[in-house]
Order: structure tokens, then C-alpha cells, then sequence
């Protein structure tokens, strides 16, 4: 049969009277539309009027023909429109390309109806016929079993699901349509794959879902099919809870894991690992409280004792009831002991159980963590000091900008190192540092000397009174110095709590009171004490500039419930000579500072009522439209921007008011609220409001800050960042500029994007000077512990600017805090605003936050350390201290992840000798001066000279003139000259020679650096000693003990007391990863001495004459 070559005679049959030749037209029509669908759309009206009339038959085969024209056309909607009318005529099981596009295009109106329905919190009103087919969808998928039906194999992603094995796929489309009915079914009918489906809808509810209050009720729903399974996952499911805040439900899991196997004992120490990376400091405080009610009392004769320390054994009665009755009455205790009644004897398992808890309580103070950490970075510490001598050499004396930046590069490099070695050996210069320099040169104390919990009093004990209140040569010394306390303890400062209260109470002093403010609030942070907060709100009413604004600050950071609360402010005295955000440390007087003496009053409104609600919000925002202080207006904005952290769609009221203001201040603080309540959820409402006062508010602060908030709301997504921004970065307005590269250097932190690279490399050559300090820092940020091959250019170019006497001086500045930011911990320490369950890290994501802020105030950059994050690798097996017989593969080449080559001291003779200058007429009087010509006569007559020299010589000194001959019988013009071509030679043979074969992988001991982008070449070799419960590869590991009293005795690392390693340099470290050893491994190139740590700097007062 010939082929149909026209659609004209079937077009025809359609105005027939008979629907026999209607429904033979339709349904050779369906058959060809596909290729005549031009010629069908002149006659559309005529299918629709068969549709449309009710007596015909075969209504449904016309709205078939009907869609498929309109798919032609490209009218997606009238498509699905007459789809849903073809009702079972649409086969849903068809794998053509018109199917799966009028599936998704369905999928995807029927989610967006629900979406908006849930969202106004009422019930979607769907076409029944849409619901219908989302169902059959559901039902086809559910009963076309995996191999079953040949048009599986065909189908397109998003309708193959259940046919093809892929659960994951129809979790997404039923999360996506907020059909939790259907997420549980997806779950439970996954068969094998059911415990990769649960982590795959726990990933994607944590890092793709909008809503917060959807997001809460799909984490129910996955702890409660977790729990069903034969074996849960107990880490999965407590990080749920965390999220959830469920306190109780935690501790429950926990104290089941304690009483159980030796598995389940290690399986809960490495949830409490990951529980204390969450850094939420309050959730850990319940929790032991919590659990210390479920644990089994300890004997009477041990009530003294704490119930969960796991070295304090039951103590004999006769010791307890003598050291009761002292040291005068030896001979009463034995009577007294027998004549109490015997304690009642603990069980074995109470008393394994209190040992158990007593680890377990260890690990969720952070205790362990902490003290690892340190010794980690302290003995991996490869920071240059050649790098912050070479700067300090090319900085202006009387340059106090690049002086402080210089002060904050060493408090980076060495960030956790507790290695302070350029501050002892310059001395003299730091002395330069005056008032607020010097308190922030104290201050940078605390970001080396981070962790160091249980030596920070001595470490600070110089620059504070004896006892609080007393005394002190410095106030910004002591100030400096409380504000270093609390970054020492940041986020674990239960230790330093008192000595601050105390000294927040015994002062007068504003400076003093600001230090010990930030201290308080930066050691408590979201700790809810009640106590500090009326201590610190009492500072706040005392009206002061100074002390107030720190007070605010630490308001926030006290009272966070479920956000977090750190704010940060310009200081009115450093601000006041640099409009366009110069951050250079001023001499500021009291005087000047006690003009802005309300600022710190509207911050600590903001935070005092932190997490309690709108109706405080609306207080605070009374309180800033009464207020004439721009400074206090501005605390007031930053404050609600912190108190609003996470809150999401509960912020939006807040949004609302804030951004429709007419103070261009309270905006500012808008674009904060925004940032901060979505901040890595990716929303993309807030990027809409974002993008819109970026271009069209009027005040330059507002859409820089609203520009830079993009990098908090894209950080879950860092790849979509630089494509959001590309065009903001070519702005004719330097401020959105400025704002586009600190958005990418947030978002994209830690990263190394190339995306985000291309996009600063171009305004590093800008020619506004704050935009190439924001570049500078930005790629800093991106590209901290990248490999070299990456660092290297941004390296060069900031060796070029910080010694640039011709750039401007906020470039020369941005090119030393980037120096300071890509050396960061020793080279051993990113910027983590995740912890590996995949939930932000509170504390750092506040750091990025205050260390915006050094525009307005530069003592606030040292918060950065607070974001700081070591990349070690690091086991501990059921003692929780660490094996030295547990290693890591590394499937790479030693030199890929390397630490940079030390940076060398060029010796100017030799180069002066190997290129001479030029030569230069400087005067036309003067002859060109030539080398002296010499005769062959003339060599052969000295060098018989100097033999015959040398044969009187052997005369008088005996054997030795043979060897003097030997040296002088050489040919002309050798000599202490010739040594040169031999040696050159021998370093031509030396070249000539094959290079050696760099291995393709390596080991490293424990603690292992690894750094993120080389995470995906770990493994642990199968036939060691200890292998981790959960094989991860980057934070804490639980390792099991696979052979344990066969293996002989453990040695473990970091013992108290033993000597550390020698420090062989980073020089050494380098030779040894090219050589083909782990880079992780070397010496410490900053260790000068077996000890913990070297006392600190003796304090300076500098008197200019």
C-alpha cells in the first residue's frame, strides 16, 4: 500500500455527517499527526468541536489527536489540557517523546499546585483528571517490577522509577509534589536498596528542600523508617533528630548504644563525634543532662565522685570516712567503717556502663576533639615565617594599615598552632601597635592559641590583672586579651565563663568591658546563660559606645534558641577616616568613642530577645526609627539580621518591614536578615529580593550588601554562584563589584571552583582599590589548601602588591590578608561551613558572617578563625586516644596534594655575579672600562712562580708540599676558578641522569592531612591492625580493634608528657613528599621546643616620643 502522502482527504472526512468516517479520520489522523501536524493545524477547530460535542462517542480520541497537534505547536499547556480530556486513551506505559513530555510537563504543574497550596496552608485544588494521571503514573511504576515490560527501557528518567529500579527517582518526584504517602511507599518497596534510598532521602531533605516545615516532616518520616529496619542507622537517624532538636530521643539512642555490644559502644562514640562537629555547644549540654539521669547511681562510698568519669573507681569506705575526719584522727576511721553498713556492691555492668558514659561525656564536651585538633595542627604546622618576613621588610614603618594586616596574617598563618615565633622576634616593631592596634595585636593571641583550653589562663595571665579588677599597664592589652579568651574557648567556654563574668563585673573601663563582652559572647555562643546575659546587658545600659557595642554583640551569641546570634558593628573611631571601607587600625580616644555611646544600646535590644519573635522585632525596629545615631540604627539592623539565622519562612515578616524602610540602614540590615535566615537553602524567592536591591536600591551599602548576601543563600549550591553574579561583577558600580566577589568568595569557600576563579581573576586588575582587596581575599577564600599547581598564580601575584609601594594601600592590604588566608592553620586548615553530615556548621557560618564586617570595623577579621576547619584525618580506637598503627591510603601522586615549597631568600651576589648589570654611560667623559687582557706568557711565568713557591715550601714543610703541587700543576686559568666547571659537570651528569618514577599512591600515618579535593583518592588498606566503624574520609574515625591482645601492646600518639617530634622544617617535609612520602608527614617547621607550648611574648607598652 502506497504511503499517505497528504492529510487533506482525512481532514475532509471530518465534516461528514456519519461518525463512522469521523472516527476513521481520527484514527488514521492519530496515526500520522506526528508528520503532518502542519496540515492537521488548519483544521484544530474542528477536532476541538468534536471534543467539545457531548453526543459524539469518541470525544476522546479527538482530544487525543488535539494534544498531539499542540505538542507540535509547541503549546505545551493546551497540550496536557486536551491530554487530561483523552483520559485512558493517554497511555502513560508509552515511551514515545510526546509522552514524556506531556508527563513531565504534568509532574511538574501538579507539583507546582501543591507547592503553592501547602504554602498558603490549605488544601490544592487539582483537576481531578491531573490527579488521575499522577496516580496511574504512581501505579504503573508500582506494578512493573524491575526486568518486567519491554518499553522500560526506554523510558525517559523521571516515569522510569519503580520500573527500573530507581526508588531514588520516585523519592525526588514525590518530595517534589509533597507526597510523603508516596516518599514511604518509594522507601518501603525498595527492597534491597532500601537502606541507600533512606541516606539518599535524608541527603536530599537536607540540602533541596525549601520549606523548613516540609523538611521537618520528611525527617520524621526517615527516622521512623529507619527504626523499622532490621539494622538502623543510628548515626543517620540522630543527626535527623539533631536537626529536629529532640533532645530526649538522642539521649535515648545513645544510652541504648552504651548498654550494648562493643560495636554499639564504638558506633556511639563516633555519633558523638559528629554531634560535637554540628558545633551546636547548648544541643551537647542537654544531651548529658539527659543522659546523666539515665545512668545507674554510683555507690554511696562514691557519691563524691562525678557519675561519669570513667577513672574514678568506687573508693573503699575506710579512705572516704578518713578523709572525712581529716588528717587529727587516724584512729577513728577504721571504727567508723565498721560501724556504717556496707555499701551495696556495684555490678559489673553498672560499673562498665559508668566507664562507657564517662568516654562518651568526653567526647560531646568536645573535650577530645579539641585536644586532637591541636595537636594536630601543632605538629603539622608548615607556615612560612619567611613569607611574613619578607613583608614586614617592605612595609612602610609608619604604615599602620599593612602593620595591623601584617599582625593578622601571623594570627592566621599559625591559627591553632600555638606557635607565636615572629611576634618574640619582633618585639620592637609590634611595640609600634597603639591603643585599639594593640588590642588588636593582643587579640590575635587568641587565634594562635585556639583550643589550647587548658593552658589559656597562663597564656593570657600577662596581659591580665591577678585578680580581676586590679590594675593593669594597658587597658586594650587586657581588653585585647579577654576578647583573645573567648576566642580561645570559642564555642567551649564553660572553662573561661567565671574569669570573664568576673572581669566584666570588676571594670569600669569601656575598653576592657568591650573585650571581655566579645569574649563572653564568643565563648558562650547559643548557650542560653542567663546569668552572663544580664551581666552583659548591664554593660549595655551603661550607655557606652565602646563597651556597648561588644555587650550587643555578645548578647546575640548568648541568647540563640534555635538561631544563632553573633553580630558584629563598626567601631565609630577606626571607621572614621576611611569612607570607602579602608581597614586600617586608628588611634581613637574615649572621648570620641563616648560620642557614639548609643550604638551598642540598639545592637544588645536586637539580641537580648534573640529567638523570642516578631513582637521583640518590632520593639527593636521602633527603637531604631526613635534613634538620630546612624551607629545605633545600624546595630539595631545587624542585630535582627543575626537574630533571624536559619529561621527561613519565619524571618519573612521581618524581610517585609526591614526592606521596605526608608532608612537606607535598616535596608542594609534587610539584605542581612535575608542572607542569614536562608542562608544554604538556595531559596529562590530570597535570590529574587536579593537580585532586586542589588540593581535598584539607591544607597551603595545596600546593594553591596545585598550582592554579598547571595554567597550565605547559594552556599549549599557554591557551582551556581558565579553564574548568578557574572554580570553584577561587570557593574559600573564598585560597591556591587566588591559585593560579587565577596558573594563567590563565601559561597564558594574552600572550594576551588574554576568558575569562581575566572570570575576574580579579572578583578584582581580593577581599578577601584577595594574591589581588588575584596578579589584578593575572595580567591584567598576559594582557593585555601588547593593544590600548589591552583594557589601558585594568586601566590605570585600577591608577592608582587604587599611590597607595591606604587598600589594603592587597601590593595597592598587585601594582598596581605589573602597571604594570611592561604596559609591559614599551617597550611593545614579550610574554611568548613559543613560538618560531614551535610548540616551547617553554626559557628562558622557566623565567623564569615562578623568577618564581613571588618568594613566598619577591622578587630572583627580575626573572627574568620571561627570558620576555620583542620583538614585532618585523625582515629581513635575505644580509649579514644590515637593508634600510631593506624594508616590511610592515598590512590595519588605524593606531589598532587603537597605542601607549597618554602619560599627561598635570594642571594643577590650570585645573582649580581651570574647577570651583571648592564652597562650604562654616565658620562661621556668617562672610557668604557673592558676586561684586562691577559698573555699566555704571563700565566705560564706565575704559574712557574707559584711552583717554584711551592717546591721551597716542600723543602721546609715536608710531605705536604705534594699535595700544594698537585693543586698548582693545572692548566691556565683554573685555579679556585676551576672547582666551578667540575662541580657544573657533575650536576649535568647528575641531570642527565632519569628522574625517579614518583610512586602513584602512599600511606600516611595517623593523624593524616587530607586535604577536600583529595578526599575521593582515601581508602584504608584491608590487613592493618584497626579499621574505622564507619569508613569515612575526613574529621573523626572510631577505629575496632580487629585483633586485639594479639597484636602486642598499643602506642598511641600525643601522650601527656612524652616529647614531640623534633621539627625538621618545612623544607624537609617538602623533600620528603617529593621523594614519594605522604605530604601529610614531615617536620614542624615552627617548633622550637620539645614542649607543649612556648610561653607568650612579653607585654609591650610603646611610648611615641
Amino acid at each position: 500500500m502506497a504511503a499517505t502522502a497528504s492529510a487533506a482527504g482525512l481532514l475532509s472526512l471530518l465534516d461528514e455527517d456519519e461518525d463512522s468516517l469521523k472516527l476513521y479520520a481520527l484514527q488514521q489522523l492519530n496515526k500520522s499527526v506526528h508528520d503532518f501536524w502542519f496540515q492537521i493545524s488548519t483544521s484544530i477547530a474542528a477536532i476541538e468541536a468534536l471534543y467539545e460535542d457531548e453526543d459524539f462517542s469518541h470525544r476522546e480520541l479527538a482530544a487525543l489527536v488535539a494534544s498531539k497537534v499542540f505538542y507540535n505547536l509547541g503549546d505545551l499547556d493546551d497540550a496536557l489540557t486536551y491530554a487530561l480530556g483523552a483520559g485512558k486513551l493517554f497511555d502513560v506505559n508509552e515511551s514515545s517523546e510526546y509522552v514524556q513530555t506531556i508527563l513531565a510537563r504534568c509532574i511538574d504543574q501538579y507539583v507546582d499546585l501543591r507547592v503553592k497550596a501547602a504554602e498558603q496552608h490549605k488544601e490544592a485544588e487539582l483537576d481531578p483528571r491531573l490527579t488521575a494521571i499522577v496516580e496511574r503514573l504512581f501505579d504503573r511504576q508500582a506494578r512493573v517490577g524491575p526486568g518486567e515490560g519491554f518499553e522500560m527501557q526506554s523510558l525517559d528518567s523521571s516515569t522510569m522509577c519503580y520500573a527500573d529500579g530507581q526508588y531514588e527517582q520516585a523519592v525526588g518526584v514525590a518530595l517534589e509534589a509533597r507526597r510523603l504517602d508516596q516518599v514511604e511507599r518509594a522507601i518501603t518497596e525498595s527492597g534491597d536498596q532500601l537502606e541507600a534510598t533512606l541516606k539518599y532521602a535524608l541527603t536530599v531533605s537536607q540540602k533541596l528542600l525549601i520549606s523548613r516545615e516540609f523538611r521537618e516532616e520528611v525527617l520524621r518520616l526517615v527516622i521512623r523508617l529507619y527504626e523499622s529496619v532490621p539494622s538502623p542507622d543510628w548515626l543517620g537517624i540522630c543527626q535527623c533528630l539533631t536537626f529536629l532538636d529532640d533532645i530526649q530521643e538522642v539521649a535515648n539512642i545513645l544510652h541504648k548504644l552504651l548498654a550494648g555490644s562493643e560495636d554499639n559502644v564504638l558506633l556511639a562514640y563516633q555519633i558523638g563525634f559528629e554531634l560535637v562537629e554540628s558545633e551546636l555547644q547548648n544541643f551537647m549540654g542537654k544531651v548529658k543532662a539527659a543522659l546523666d539521669l539515665k545512668m545507674p547511681a554510683a555507690p554511696a562510698a562514691a557519691q563524691g565522685a562525678p557519675a561519669g568519669d570513667a577513672a574514678a573507681p568506687a573508693e573503699p569506705a575506710g579512705e572516704a570516712m578518713e578523709a572525712e575526719g581529716g588528717a587529727g584522727a587516724p584512729d577513728a576511721a577504721p571504727e567508723a567503717a565498721a560501724a556504717a553498713p556496707a555499701p551495696a556492691a556495684e555490678s559489673e555492668e553498672d560499673t562498665e556502663l559508668r566507664r562507657r558514659y564517662g568516654l562518651l561525656k568526653r567526647v560531646l564536651s568536645g573535650d577530645v576533639a579539641i585536644e586532637l585538633e591541636r595537636q594536630f595542627l601543632a605538629r603539622h604546622n608548615h607556615a612560612d615565617l619567611q613569607i611574613l618576613k619578607n613583608i614586614k621588610s617592605v612595609i612602610e614603618p609608619r604604615n599602620s594599615v599593612c602593620h595591623s594586616a601584617t599582625i593578622f596574617a601571623n594570627a592566621l598563618m599559625h591559627a591553632g598552632t600555638t606557635v607565636d615565633t615572629f611576634l618574640r622576634e619582633n618585639l620592637d616593631w609590634l611595640s609600634r601597635a597603639t591603643n585599639w592596634a594593640k588590642f588588636s595585636a593582643t587579640a590575635g593571641l587568641g587565634v594562635i592559641h585556639r583550643g589550647n583550653v587548658a593552658k589559656s589562663r597562663a597564656l593570657m595571665s600577662p596581659y591580665l590583672p591577678a585578680t580581676p579588677g586590679a590594675s593593669t599597664g594597658s587597658p586594650f592589652s587586657e581588653g585585647g586579651a579577654l576578647y583573645a579568651l573567648g576566642l580561645i574557648h570559642a564555642n567551649h567556654g564553660h572553662d573561661a565563663r567565671q574569669l570573664l563574668l568576673d572581669s566584666l563585673r570588676a571594670t569600669q573601663q569601656e575598653v576592657i568591658q568591650h573585650g571581655a563582652c566579645l569574649g563572653l559572647g564568643i565563648a558562650g555562643l547559643g548557650t542560653e546563660d542567663e546569668e552572663a546575659f544580664e551581666d552583659v546587658k548591664n554593660v549595655l545600659y551603661m550607655d557606652n559606645a565602646v563597651a556597648g557595642e561588644a555587650a550587643s554583640i555578645a548578647l546575640g551569641l548568648l541568647s540563640v534558641v534555635t538561631t544563632t546570634n553573633a553580630f558584629c558593628n563598626s567601631f565609630a573611631g577606626e571607621a572614621a577616616g576611611i569612607a570607602l571601607g579602608l581597614l586600617s587600625v586608628v588611634t581613637t580616644t574615649n572621648a570620641f568613642c563616648n560620642s557614639f555611646a548609643g550604638e551598642a544600646a540598639g545592637i544588645a535590644l536586637g539580641l537580648l530577645y534573640a529567638g523570642s519573635g516578631s513582637d521583640k522585632a518590632a520593639e527593636l525596629l521602633a527603637y531604631a526609627h526613635d534613634t538620630q545615631h546612624e551607629k545605633i540604627i545600624r546595630g539595631v539592623a545587624l542585630g535582627l539580621a543575626l537574630v533571624q539565622y536559619g529561621r527561613e519562612e519565619a524571618a519573612e515578616p521581618l524581610i517585609e518591614q526591614m526592606t521596605r524602610d526608608q532608612d537606607s540602614i535598616l535596608r542594609y540590615g534587610g539584605m542581612f536578615v535575608i542572607g542569614l535566615a536562608y542562608r544554604g537553602t538556595g531559596n529562590n524567592a530570597a535570590i529574587q529580593k536579593l537580585l532586586h536591591f542589588a540593581v535598584a536600591d539607591v544607597s551603595d551599602d545596600v546593594r553591596r550588601a545585598a550582592v554579598m548576601n547571595l554567597g550565605f543563600v547559594l552556599m549549599n549550591a557554591p557551582e551556581q554562584c558565579p553564574k548568578i553574579v557574572s554580570l553584577l561583577a561587570e557593574s559600573y558600580n564598585p560597591h556591587v563589584r566588591y559585593g560579587a566577589a565577596m558573594a563567590v568568595g563565601i559561597a564558594c569557600a574552600g572550594t576551588g571552583l574554576r568558575e569562581a576563579t575566572s570570575l576574580l581573576e579579572p578583578m584582581l586588575l580593577d581599578a577601584t582599590d577595594f574591589v581588588q582587596q575584596g578579589a584578593l581575599i575572595a580567591s584567598a577564600l576559594v582557593l585555601i589548601e588547593q593544590p600548589q599547581s591552583r594557589a601558585k598564580p594568586l601566590r605570585e601575584r600577591i608577592d608582587k602588591l604587599y611590597g607595591n609601594k606604587g598600589a594603592e594601600i587597601m590593595t597592598r592590604m587585601g594582598s596581605i590578608l589573602a597571604a594570611g588566608i592561604l596559609d591559614a592553620g599551617g597550611r593545614n586548615v579550610t574554611i568548613g561551613v559543613r560538618s560531614r553530615s551535610g548540616y551547617f556548621r553554626r559557628t562558622a557560618v557566623i565567623g564569615l558572617a562578623l568577618f564581613t564586617q571588618h568594613w566598619y570595623w577591622y578587630p572583627l577579621a580575626y573572627c574568620l578563625s571561627l570558620s576555620l576547619q583542620p583538614t585532618a584525618l585523625i582515629g581513635v580506637d575505644a580509649t579514644l586516644r590515637a593508634p600510631k598503627a593506624f594508616q590511610v591510603q592515598s590512590n595519588c601522586k605524593p606531589s598532587l596534594f603537597a605542601y607549597p615549597p618554602p619560599v627561598t631568600v635570594e642571594d643577590k651576589t650570585k645573582k649580581e655575579k651570574a647577570y651583571p648589570p648592564p652597562v650604562t654611560v654616565e658620562d661621556k667623559t668617562k672610557k668604557e672600562k673592558v676586561p684586562t687582557a691577559v698573555l699566555s706568557t704571563t700565566v705560564r711565568a706565575k704559574a712557574r712562580a707559584a711552583k717554584k713557591e711551592q717546591a721551597k715550601s716542600a723543602k721546609e714543610g715536608g710531605g705536604e708540599a705534594g699535595e700544594a703541587a698537585m693543586d698548582v700543576e693545572k692548566p691556565a686559568g683554573e685555579g679556585a676558578e676551576g672547582e666551578e666547571p667540575e662541580k657544573a659537570g657533575a650536576a649535568e651528569k647528575k641531570a642527565a641522569e632519569p628522574p625517579k618514577e614518583e610512586p602513584t599512591s602512599f600511606t600516611e600515618d595517623n593523624p593524616a592531612r587530607v586535604v577536600p579535593s583529595q578526599r575521593r583518592f582515601i581508602s584504608f588498606p584491608p590487613a592493618q591492625r584497626f579499621q574505622p566503624v564507619r569508613p569515612e574520609t575526613c574529621g573523626f574515625l572510631v577505629l575496632r580493634d580487629t585483633q586485639p591482645g594479639q597484636g602486642g601492646e598499643v602506642e598511641y600518639l600525643f601522650l601527656e608528657g612524652a616529647p614531640a617530634p623534633a621539627a625538621a622544617g618545612a623544607q624537609a617535609g617538602q623533600e620528603g613528599a617529593q621523594a614519594g612520602g605522604a605530604p601529610g608527614q614531615g617536620g614542624n617547621a615552627a617548633q622550637q621546643q620539645n614542649d607543649d607550648e612556648p610561653p607568650p611574648p612579653e607585654p609591650f607598652e610603646y611610648i611615641p616620643s
